[in-house]
């Protein structure tokens, strides 16, 4: 049977990053041992308060249509956390429900791009953009920060890489994989470049509430840029929702009506129980209590594996700033960074990222997860620490 273009450009090269992790969760289904550090599912359950008030709304039948865009009082809380911490004027007309910032990501997509445009990414990016870009026909133009400078903005690579053909700029803030945070300098220049040549830009914001140190900035507040900026989030990370697909995107009121059509012929709206269960995540107390629990968490761990790689002069870490991930640079191990993914593995039985599918410029490093509880994680440690001892034994050897 015959199948359309569109089958090529959602495949991608990226969609092969997972075979590690795929082995890894496999095998873990037999052997215990195994430890899986390759994926962002948080290993918190969802707050207990958020789960049974979507159990009450099954309970009392609220199992119905909903309006497309969300329910109102949802968007307004939604509307006004965005409003206190990023400093642009927003109501719910701005706010649209979708099933998870993934889905918000494809959908926003879809009503700003097309064939002939381009869509400059920074990178490294989330290894679905690609696909998100190229199902419109539009072209990625991929942007690498500054590797040799902590992953920092290219100012000239990204003001070079604008043609006439740009339509948009998309970027993660904090950033999957490296967990760091564009500056206020930096948002700074990318917004004065979308005025100038009219471009619209979409901030993948999913790790905003799971900061550990530094500020995060919105683009989205910055002068004039409201009109052109469109805001992705999710209760995923910072609540332990991964399942749950809930999340929304925020922008100008047309673009949204844009997106409420969308809605209704690939989604018709989120169910209601999930929207009364993400209420309930951003507004009641146990729930933000426990939020801020995990974050804290994800700090400690992230300052255990950082103080692991640290001990070892071949690997060399990224602090993240925030998220659940960090890079480590293996290049000078003697291996490349899928030879030392499947190596790790297969020694080791620990499933880690390589993370070449986020773009050339972290070709050398692999991503973590810290997304285990403290036991396995410091199991995972010793691991690593063995197979570094056994990967410079074989080096001196070899000299």
């Amino acid at each position: 049977m015959r199948y359309t273009p569109l089958t090529q450009a959602i495949q991608g090269e990226t969609v092969d990053a997972w075979d590690i992790h795929f082995k890894a969760t496999s095998l873990k289904e037999k052997d215990d041992s195994v430890i899986v550090l390759s994926i962002g599912d948080p290993d918190f359950d969802t707050p207990p308060t958020v789960v049974e008030s979507a159990v009450q709304g099954l309970r009392t039948g609220d199992t119905h249509y909903v309006e497309i865009e969300g329910r109102e009082e949802l968007r307004e809380v939604i509307a006004t956390a965005h409003q206190s911490r990023s400093g642009q004027v927003v109501t719910k007309e701005n706010v649209i429900m979708l099933a998870g910032a993934q889905n918000a990501l494809f959908a926003s997509s879809m009503c700003i791009l097309e064939p002939g445009d381009e869509a400059i990414v920074l990178q490294p990016m989330y290894v679905t953009y690609e696909a998100c870009i190229q199902l419109t026909g539009a072209t990625l133009v991929p942007v690498a920060m500054d590797k040799h400078n902590g992953f920092c903005l290219d100012y000239t690579a990204l003001k070079n890489a604008i043609t006439d053909k740009t339509k948009a700029i998309y970027f993660a803030t904090p950033n999957n994989p490296s967990g760091l945070m564009l500056t206020q300098d930096e948002l700074q220049f990318i917004a004065d470049l979308a005025i100038k040549h009219d471009l619209w830009v979409v901030s993948d914001e999913v790790y905003s509430q799971t900061v550990f140190e530094g500020q995060h900035i919105s683009i989205s507040g910055l002068d004039n840029m409201a009109e052109r900026t469109i805001t992705l989030n999710s209760l995923s990370k910072s609540h332990a929702m991964t399942g749950w697909r809930v999340g929304w995107a925020i922008g100008p009121s047309t673009l949204i009506k844009h997106l409420s059509n969308l809605s209704l012929c690939m989604l018709y709206g989120l169910a209601g129980f999930v929207q009364q269960a993400a209420y309930t995540a951003l507004t009641d107390p146990e729930a933000l209590a426990e939020s801020e629990r995990m974050r804290t968490t994800y700090q400690r761990r992230r300052d255990r594996l950082v103080k692991c790689f640290h001990q070892h002069n071949n690997l060399s870490c990224i602090t993240p700033q925030a998220s659940m991930f960090l890079l480590v640079n293996v290049s000078e191990t003697g291996f490349t960074a899928q030879q030392f993914a499947e190596s790790l593995f297969e020694q080791q039985k620990i499933g880690v990222l390589p993370a070449t599918a986020f773009g050339a410029c972290t070709s050398d490093y692999i991503r973590i997860s810290y997304v285990v509880d403290d036991q396995q994680l410091e199991e995972a440690c010793t691991r690593i620490d063995n197979f570094m001892a056994q990967i410079s034994h074989e080096m001196r050897l070899a000299q």
